[in-house]
């Protein structure tokens, strides 16, 4: 059976384990999307996972999220991730940068910029702003439809900027509530061009942007998040067999990297998924259905259903040797107090020393 300590031939690299770390925002970046020097350690201390997909990086300063996370639109961030990703390959690892655009999960407090979304529907919440605190969501401006085109090229600067910046390859974000996943949800997306309205309307933008960005740095450099049924951010999708199906299925063509899906659906539906995609399938255990995977057992349950390789969020936040803990059965430390997660500097960072044989 395969474990989750087999080598895994992705693309052009040859991954020593089938361990992913998976992105998660840190929220450690300067104001103008810097990342923070402490993130060349925080990521090398990891390396030792089969492959290290970063936290979310916007690819324009309009598709900002969070206050104070790093980006991938301009020369200095570029400078920036240099370190970072020097820092990984020196140890021995992979890292592909997630690239993230917040459509309507966004406030002009944030980035001085109003939101743009598939359409102009306000999400029922407030958003973190930064020194301002929570402040209710905007509604946000609906794209045109030339609009459209333009934010499928920002993805591609930023694929291109990524490869400039010593990445293995990128992750589009179309999970979780985020602009991809805008566009392919039934409530967010209204739309009556192209963009909207069908099942293929829907998907056109994931599919434009991911054949976009794999024409500008080579389709086994681009992988994609998904999370089908997901409601993160008020998600909603009617149709998600229908609507996932035709999505691997206009993807696949394009030979990319690597899928990697959430667990936002039942078993049978995370099966049927695997099933219809010919390359690699990442399975992300910690979404909103089943338990947070910390373990080696639910990996390798996942492998064994068809993954090929499980990624891993919160267990990496307290154990950089995450795989060493697994593979030696080391207890894991438990999850750090979440006043860590987002804010501060080594504490809760990298502050957590690797296992010593």
């Amino acid at each position: 059976m395969t474990s989750l300590f087999d080598s895994y031939q992705l693309g052009n690299l040859r991954l020593p384990n089938r361990v992913v770390m998976a992105p998660m925002t840190r929220a450690r970046a300067t104001a103008d999307g810097i990342p923070s020097p402490l993130a060349a350690t925080y990521y090398a201390q990891r390396a030792t996972a089969g492959l290290i997909v970063s936290e979310g990086v916007q690819p324009s300063l309009r598709g900002q999220s969070n206050p104070n996370t790093p980006g991938l639109h301009t020369d200095e961030q570029v400078a920036a991730w240099r370190p970072v990703t020097s820092a990984v390959h020196a140890n021995g690892g992979r890292i592909f940068a997630q690239l993230m655009h917040a459509g309507r999960v966004a406030h002009p407090e944030t980035v001085g910029h109003h939101p743009v979304a598939p359409s102009a529907i306000a999400l029922k919440a407030e958003l973190y702003t930064g020194p301002k605190g929570l402040l209710p969501a905007p509604v946000p401006r609906a794209l045109s439809t030339e609009e459209v085109k333009g934010e499928v090229q920002v993805f591609v600067d930023a694929a291109r900027r990524a490869i400039d910046a010593g990445f293995d390859g990128i992750e589009l974000h179309g999970a979780n509530g985020y602009l991809i996943h805008q566009f392919l949800s039934s409530n967010a997306n209204q739309r009556t061009d192209a963009y909207g309205g069908s099942v293929p309307g829907r998907i056109r933008f994931a599919v434009e942007v991911a054949e976009a960005t794999a024409d500008a740095i080579g389709a086994d450099r681009v992988g994609i998040r998904l999370s089908p049924g997901g409601q993160v951010w008020e998600m909603a999708e009617d149709d998600v067999p229908q609507l996932y199906g035709a999505l691997l299925d206009a993807l696949a063509p394009l030979g990319l990297a690597y899928v990697h899906a959430l667990v936002t659906a039942d078993d049978a539906l995370m099966i049927t998924l695997r099933k219809a995609w010919p390359g690699a399938f990442i399975v992300n255990p910690g979404g909103q259905i089943g338990p947070v995977p910390t373990d080696q057992a639910l990996g390798e349950r996942w492998l064994a259903q068809g993954a090929d390789l499980i990624g891993y969020g919160r267990a990496y936040l307290a154990n950089p040797d995450l795989v060493e803990r697994l593979r030696t059965g080391l207890p894991l430390r438990d999850t750090p107090d979440k006043d860590t997660w987002y804010s501060g500097g080594d504490t809760g960072y990298v502050d957590y020393p690797s296992y010593q044989h």
